[in-house]
This record gives C-alpha cells, structure tokens and sequence, in this order.
C-alpha cells in the first residue's frame, strides 16, 4: 500500500509541475570514480532544502526543485562528498555524470592520530559546540542532538583552535521549528585568538509531521517569524528590489577619522551595484562599500541578543555584511547566493545560528 500511494503522489507531482512550470528537474547517474561502475544508495540532495533522493541500482538519482540556485550534494559512505551548483538557468542538467572517489583511509588515520583528539571533548565542549552552532536564541533551547557520540573534539595548543569533526551526518531535531535536520559535518572550527568561528557542511531538512493540530499550527507561526528578517528573507527581498517594503534599509560603513560612520545611500540599488541578467534571470550585487549595514526595523532583536549585547540598539534588528574586494555576490530568485564564502555576516544575522535555520524551499505564504 505505501508503494502505491508513493506512485499516485508521484504522478500528481509530476502533473503539477507541468501545469504550474516553477519547478525544473535535476537528472543524473552516480558513479565510482576508479571502477567507473555505478553507485547505488548515494545520497543526492539540494543543500539546505527538504529536497532530497538516493541513487538507484544503475546509479540514476531524479530531482525537483523549485525555480532558483542550489548546491547540489552527493554524498556516499567511505567517499569524498561532491558538490555540484544547479540553477533553473542551465538548461542541461538531465543528463549529470557524478564521480565520486573513495576516501584515503590512510591519510585519514594519521591525521586523527596527529591532531590530538580530546577523549573527553562531549564533555569540556559539549556546551560550547551548541551555542556557536545550533545558537543562544528562543529557538535553540528546543534544539538537540540525537547522536552527539558522532561528535570528536581535536584542540591543537600550538594554534589555539579547537576543531570539531563527525564520523556520520548529524541528526538535528528542532521542536521549535518542526525540522529534522541531517548535517553532514565537514567541520567546526573556533579559534581562541581571534575568537572567529567557522563551521561548514550540508544540511538536508525534513519537515517533521505531528498529530496535535496546535503543535503543527505553531510551527507554522515560529516559522514566519524565523523568516521575517534574516538573512534568506533579505536576499529575497535583495533580489525583487522589495527591500523597504518588506522592511529593510541598508547603510553604508565607512571610516572618518578613524571613526567608523553609516550613511544611507541616495539610490539603494544604485549604490549596490544591482545587476538582473536577463539571461539567466541572476542578480548581482556589490556594493560601493565593502561594509554593508543592513537594518531590520519590523521586528526588535530577540531578548538573548539585548542581554549578551547591551551596547546594542534595541529598536531594530542591525546586521553587517563585509563583502570580499571586487567579488559580486550573486543572488537566485529563491534567496540562494554564490559565491557564500565572499561575504561574511556578524552582528545580529551572525549571531544566530542553525536552530534559526529554514530551508532554501521554504515559502511564508
């Protein structure tokens, strides 16, 4: 009976990407990149969306995803993860080859031996880990992970940094936003000098189901307010020039003797740079400024936030976006922007972290 209903709900699927032409699919084959033979039971899946598959007995894997840009994952035990960028712009992509390659256990054993290991890192950085990557907000408290025994704490005294690795996708359980999260750790990085953190990986949700009809309406309304001002909600606005509609001014910081300034710009997409390719239907952005203010006044900052940061302005949302010297970003319909590793986020958006997370599918309305 659930093969049958998957069918129906397949078919359904299907007919309606026709008739409502938002989607495009993503069509390929998984192989070993030595024997050239197939994979099968490969993970295949949009980072940061609910949307996810795994390869069939010829290696063949099938998606749809909703207009806009993805980093595509493919992941297999014992092998190196390939990640492959994916637009509803590039029209060929039915027919993707992936080779993935086996990892070198070799190499892996002696760096774990070498980076000194804390045997009883859960312990001493438990705590630690969980508010520089899950977060301090409302949200996290309701937050756990399933299977922290995946986690292993390397501390390297010559560099001062701490490193935190997983030897399986961790499995995220967020009551308060109703997802089940699978991040596949490539790893978490704090540096005590700097006191800079770091932390990348693959995150597939999954929308949790419930029985209690309050519960599920809750869910609902935690996640609008998640999304009403971050930073998926502003690079969507970003990129349907409905910035101040939807709540948003940006700002430019800039020094003045040697004191660091704002000033609002004359033209807001002017000053940004703002570009639609009428091609690829991308915008880029790069501002005038590498310091880019970015003012959320619909909503205050969450109480946490006040309390860590008194200094701060309790009326609105503040968040700095630095941007790399003479790197655009580029922004898709669906919020999704490239290259992510040109911009770097502090301040309130910098401060919250994966339990705030929603998916790159997730829509409001």
């Amino acid at each position: 009976m659930r093969q049958f209903i998957f069918c129906v709900l397949l078919s359904i699927m299907v007919s309606g990407l026709t008739a409502q032409s938002t989607y495009y699919i993503v069509e390929g084959k998984v192989f070993d990149k030595e024997s050239k033979l197939p994979l099968q039971g490969a993970s295949v899946f949009a980072q940061n969306t609910t949307i996810g598959s795994v390869s069939a007995s010829d290696g063949s894997f099938t998606l749809y995803l909703p207009n806009g840009g993805y980093d595509l994952i493919i992941t297999y035990t014992g092998y190196t993860t390939e990640s492959r960028r994916v637009s509803s712009s590039n029209p060929d992509l039915k027919n993707m080859s992936v080779e993935i390659e086996k990892k070198d256990i070799s190499m892996q054993d002696v760096a774990v031996r070498s980076s000194n290991e804390v045997k009883d890192g859960l312990e001493k950085y438990g705590s630690f880990l969980m508010e520089n990557f899950i977060g301090k907000t409302a949200n996290s408290k309701a937050c756990t992970i399933s299977n922290k025994e995946a986690l292993k704490f390397y501390f390297s005294k010559k560099r001062n940094r701490l490193k935190v690795m997983a030897s399986e996708p961790l499995e995220i359980i967020n009551e308060a936003l109703g997802y089940r999260i699978k991040y596949a750790l490539d790893s978490f990085i704090y540096d005590y000098n700097t006191q800079v953190t770091l932390y990348t990986g693959y995150p597939l949700f999954e929308a949790m189901t419930s029985t209690d009809s309050l519960q599920a309406v809750q869910w609902v309304s935690n996640r609008k307010q998640a999304y009403q001002g971050s930073l998926l909600h502003f690079m969507r606005s970003m990129y349907a020039k409905q910035l101040r509609e939807n709540g948003f001014e940006i700002q430019f910081l800039v020094k003045e003797n040697e004191e660091e300034k704002a000033i609002i710009p004359a033209n807001t997409y002017g000053a940004v740079n703002y570009t639609l390719d009428d091609s690829t239907k991308i915008v880029s952005v790069l501002p005038n400024q590498l310091g880019l203010v970015v003012i959320y006044s619909k909503s205050p900052p969450e109480e946490n936030y006040i309390k860590e940061n008194p200094e701060e302005i309790d009326k609105f949302q503040l968040t700095i976006c630095n941007f790399s010297p003479n790197q655009p970003i580029y922004i898709e319909e669906n919020g999704y922007y490239f290259d992510q590793i040109d911009i770097v986020i502090s301040q309130y958006l910098g401060w919250k972290k994966m339990a705030d997370m929603l998916p790159y599918d997730y829509k409001p309305d």
